[in-house]
């Protein structure tokens, strides 16, 4: 599938042969050094990627019954799946709720069936040990929690840009489509026009970082390493 031009599952396992770190170091080198994530957004597994374009969900806390809430034609019959498509990632901003899941196991394997390969929540997960099973889904969050959503927090739009908390500024925007980035060191957001020029360069620099690793390892001093490649 292609996404604004983007072969979505190419790019993905592109992305996917790379690291953070080093995509993190390109973005610094472009100016675009906010882009990451609150490190507290981790995977449930260690060994979980996830790299696609955002499906953005718009969330928060909410004290009200499901009776008191006013229509929404957009989320009407589980309208936050309709629009999910193959190798998207659901990217959840939470709005500072902070106590329960608002994500968990069946809404996640709803979001796989309609081809998500990813869930970021700046919030909860429920249902952990039956999230991790499930395959082909790379899951982050904030924390797991056992608590109901329903009377605490529930979604409020799909689709639109939302705010993430980030680590080196309070927030980071994330508009759909934007490319989502993350393995055990963390969760980057690429701005989707920065992507092909993000992806390049953080390529030839994973290359350069090959040849020094190879080198190091066979005992080359590490300041003659250092010269001949400027990087370390």
């Amino acid at each position: 599938m292609t996404v604004a031009g983007v072969d979505v599952a190419r790019t993905a396992k592109r992305l996917k042969a790379l690291y953070t770190a080093v995509a993190y170091d390109i973005m610094d080198e472009m100016g675009l050094p906010h882009q990451c994530l609150d490190l507290a957004i981790a995977p449930l597994d260690r060994s979980m990627q996830v790299a696609g374009p955002a499906y953005t969900v718009m969330a928060g806390p909410d004290m009200r019954e499901r009776d008191e809430m006013p229509p929404n034609t957009k989320l009407a019959d589980f309208g936050v799946f309709t629009q999910m498509y193959d190798g998207c990632v659901v990217v959840v901003g939470a709005a500072g709720e902070r106590q329960s899941g608002i994500w968990g196991e069946l809404m996640s394997n709803a979001s796989r069936a309609r081809g998500a390969t990813g869930v970021v929540i700046d919030g909860g997960i429920r249902d952990g040990r039956l999230v991790r099973e499930i395959d082909g889904l790379g899951v982050f969050a904030r924390y797991t929690s056992p608590i109901e959503s329903l009377r605490r927090s529930r979604i409020r739009d799909i689709e639109v840009p939302i705010s993430m908390t980030g680590t080196l500024t309070s927030q980071v925007r994330v508009n759909p489509g934007d490319w989502i980035f993350g393995d055990e060191d963390g969760v980057l957001v690429i701005p989707k026009d920065a992507l092909e020029e993000v992806l390049a360069k953080s390529e030839e620099a994973k290359d350069i970082e090959d040849k020094v690793r190879q080198e190091v390892q066979a005992g080359v001093p590490v300041i003659d390493v250092y010269n001949k490649y400027g990087r370390l």
